[in-house]
């Protein structure tokens, strides 16, 4: 008998293993990103309540749970403890007052804090209260709080804690705290009174988190804003605010508390087409000290998959001052070297078009992070072509020397060279490619879906020689699988 129940709960132990530990075919449709978020199954688009707490980065999103299209919106949830490997988590947030309706009183855009204060007054326990703000679509502006490290939500008893204006387009509260005047300030995109011209962010300010008070409004804004606050990188002793907009775009300026006054005009932070809902974490520790953001890649098409929704891969924000002005520098997080597997590199090649053709022809594969430096010395254009085969030429990565542009799926940003030189980071996977211009300081965002099968890649140049400073490709490990 005791040997029928050693082999029983053997059994049992090999089910619940192989339950909980992915297969070979979990996560690996033909165009299911293998290093960039998606939900399991059904459609997701903004980002929202991201928050770092206890070791764990948060992150919220628009889901609906009843399939592959837009609508009944709830806070979908996930986990990383190094913005790579995600933990998929319950849906967090419902709709409001028992909606069953395609939009009235479901879970918009959000953002979350700690309650370090315990202004709530729910914590129990040594555990930190953690805070979702969020708009309850046509039913107000809400709170949703956990007191077990965000596995379980709750929704405050007082809700709304703005109330639905019919006039109004309110939503999408980014909630932050405003040290010098020891306050809470929330960034909401509104539309005022209805009018189309008064689109913007209005800021309101709280000392308690639940009653706020209007102190201002900036037009020409259009959903899901956010506040942030930069140590400028070669100024040590000088600090800016950026307000971003909905497309990533931003204005850099001066906050107090109460107003947004900008210092320039509106800076595209993107120039891809597939780049929208921008947020960055809240209560990252100051022993790590950077903004991290991450978008909704807008617009993507995912045939024949079973989800709907693909976000950014993380990045690190940066503000520097250059020489025309301050600029916004965004490179992706650190953490994605813990995916690199075999890797190839170059160093101080020379290409002359027609000899020594294609470079990385050893390359294959459909998730790559290639980083190079690349000499212009006498070369009219070069670039890469992505996930080409012999029946299809692949997705053009180019640089036109003349023009000084850089072009991606026809998407073009001017790219000056910094002493003859152009630096390129493009991250491949199987249905977007991120590019990154000179460290950084353009970067584009786009969706493609390349032919199944199609894994070569081709390094090109045209009307003269290019100089390979140095190249370095990494194949990349999926994030959702153990090999």
């Amino acid at each position: 008998m005791k040997k029928f129940f050693f082999h029983l709960l053997a059994f049992c132990v090999i089910i619940l293993f192989t339950s909980l530990v992915p297969g070979k075919d979990y996560f690996n449709e033909l165009y299911r990103p293998q290093f960039h978020f998606t939900p399991e199954k059904n459609w997701h688009n903004d980002p929202n309540g991201l928050v770092y707490y206890d070791g764990e980065y948060h992150m919220f999103y628009q889901y609906n749970p009843k399939g592959k299209e837009w609508g009944y919106m709830h806070w979908g949830h996930a986990v990383s403890t190094d913005l790579v490997h995600w933990k998929h988590l319950p849906v967090a947030i419902f709709p409001d007052e028992n909606s069953t309706d395609k939009e009235m009183c479901t879970a918009f855009s959000g953002s979350a804090i700690v309650d370090h204060r315990n202004l709530l007054e729910k914590q129990n326990g040594d555990e930190k209260t953690l805070i979702a703000f969020y708009t309850s679509q046509k039913c107000g502006q809400r709170i949703a709080y956990s007191t077990d490290k965000g596995r379980t939500w709750e929704k405050y008893e007082g809700n709304p804690v703005i109330p639905f204006n019919e006039k109004d387009d309110a939503r999408d509260p980014k909630v932050i705290w405003h040290e010098p005047t020891e306050k809470y300030v929330m960034a909401l995109y509104r539309k005022p009174d209805g009018d189309d011209r008064t689109k913007g962010v209005s800021f309101y300010t709280s000392e308690n988190l639940v009653d706020w008070n209007w102190e201002s409004h900036i037009a020409g804004f259009f959903e899901c804003p956010d506040l942030v606050k930069f140590q400028v990188t070669n100024r040590p002793e000088e600090k800016k605010w950026i307000l971003f907009d909905g497309d990533g775009s931003y204005l850099i300026g001066l906050f107090d508390g109460k107003s947004f006054t900008p210092e320039s005009a509106k800076i595209k932070s993107d120039w891809g087409n597939n780049y929208y809902a921008t947020q960055t974490w809240s209560n990252i520790p100051e022993e790590d000290g950077r903004v991290l953001q991450i978008a909704w890649m807008k617009g993507c098409e995912f045939p024949e998959m079973p989800f709907n929704g693909q976000m950014s891969f993380p990045c690190k924000l940066s503000l520097t001052k250059f020489n025309y002005g301050y600029k916004l520098i965004r490179k992706p997080v650190s953490e994605i070297e813990l995916l690199h597997d075999k890797n190839y590199s170059w160093e101080d090649e020379n290409l002359i078009p027609g000899i020594k053709k294609n470079l990385v022809k050893r390359v294959k594969g459909d998730c790559l992070h290639i980083k190079g430096v690349f000499d212009l010395n006498t070369v009219n254009s070069f670039g890469f072509m992505l996930r080409s085969d012999k029946k299809t030429p692949g997705t053009e990565v180019i640089y036109n020397v003349q023009r000084g542009v850089l072009t991606v799926l026809g998407s073009t940003v001017p790219l000056p060279p910094i002493d003859n030189k152009i630096t390129l980071e493009i991250l491949l996977d199987r249905a977007s490619v991120e590019v990154f211009g000179n460290n950084g300081q353009a970067v584009v965002t786009n969706c493609f879906t390349p032919d199944e099968g199609a894994d070569e890649i081709i390094l090109f140049n045209h009307g003269g020689e290019l100089g390979v400073e140095n190249l370095e490709i990494y194949e990349m490990k999926s994030a959702w699988r153990e090999d």
